[in-house]
């Protein structure tokens, strides 16, 4: 195993440290194991959080305009519920807190325990389900659709909606709106090596790829062969298409698993671009480059969302984060 790491028990610790030493305006806490922006008076307050090797998923998506508080598992296991308590009461500043689950076992389990003891202790919670991919209905994980890509729209828009004002129930009205509005698929072209464990998580063949991949490596709906990006692009675009017909103006994002370089990124979002110009969609909007990752896994993941002019504004509303930054 090569990796950039001290000892495989450590690399979470180690990256928090790294993390708190380059974006001091955050908050780390190391006993309780979660990134917060701090409470925020009168405005509802975003928390998320999962297993971590997904960076900059969810830390770096903290700050203002997206997310109040992440907290970070191990690698791809789930964070505890006392962590996301710990995190929730951190950033509670009197209008509720809207928990953004990815739909994974173990974070919908830990997080509903978190929310339960927080309305114990006389906090307002809401959470909301995020299921956008449309490779496997249920997998290794996972209990219906996985909660992929789709997850970085939601923080972005339902984070400014909160900013604007918008109370518990509008914010979480709005973050459920664009769940239900974005698909996404997924293409390994080889698999990731978990540090605890120094081995790979899958085995491809040399020529075999996964379609529908996870974003911990867990199968897809089939395997392939390695072929061009435009076609991988609309193998993955027809299978968006077909669960939701994609038209009008959209947001894409291109987003790289962790080992995929930007140049192919950009092939790869050449192909998306004149894919949905043929089938009569507008990309409005999109981002390129590494979102939500997979370790060193390569490939890439497509998430189209379909947009209405108030998403749109809410996605363009300034945002100001390690990984996100625009108009602040």
């Amino acid at each position: 195993m090569k990796k950039l790491i001290n000892e495989p028990e450590g690399v979470l610790n180690d990256a928090l440290v790294g993390f708190a030493a380059a974006n001091p305006d955050l908050v780390v806490n190391l006993e309780d194991r979660y990134i917060s922006r701090g409470p925020t008076a009168g405005k509802v307050a975003l928390v998320s959080g999962g297993g971590s090797g997904h960076e900059p998923l969810h830390g770096g998506f903290v700050g203002y305009g997206m997310l109040d508080a992440a907290c970070p598992g191990e690698v791809f296991t789930s964070p505890v519920p006392d962590q996301m308590l710990a995190a929730t009461k951190a950033v509670d500043g009197g209008a509720g807190v809207l928990h953004v689950v990815k739909n994974y076992t173990g974070d919908v389990l830990n997080f509903q325990m978190a929310a339960e003891l927080a309305g114990d202790d006389g906090l307002q919670v809401e959470s909301v389900l995020v299921n956008d991919d449309v490779a496997v209905e249920n997998s290794t994980y996972t209990a219906g659709r996985r909660g992929t890509g789709g997850t970085v729209f939601v923080e972005k828009i339902a984070g400014a909606a909160a900013e604007r004002g918008a109370d518990l129930a509008a914010t979480a009205a709005v973050a459920r709106e664009v769940n239900d509005r974005s698909r996404s698929f997924g293409i390994a072209l080889s698999a990731n090596v978990i540090p605890a464990t120094g081995k790979p998580g899958f085995e491809l063949g040399d020529t075999e790829i996964e379609l529908g991949v996870g974003i911990h490596g867990e199968p897809g709906r089939a395997r392939g062969q390695v072929s061009t990006a435009r076609e991988l692009a609309g193998v993955a675009l027809d299978a968006i298409h077909s669960d939701m017909p994609l038209s009008g103006d959209v947001l894409v994002m291109v987003n790289g698993l962790g080992g995929t370089p930007l140049i192919e990124l950009y092939v790869v979002y050449a192909a998306v671009s004149e894919w949905l110009e043929g089938h009569g969609a507008t990309i409005t909007r999109n981002l390129v480059g590494n979102y939500i990752t997979s370790l060193e896994m390569a490939g890439c993941s497509i998430t189209v969302a379909r947009m209405t002019p108030e998403l749109t504004e809410l996605w363009d509303a300034p945002v100001q984060t390690p990984a996100l930054r625009w108009g602040r």
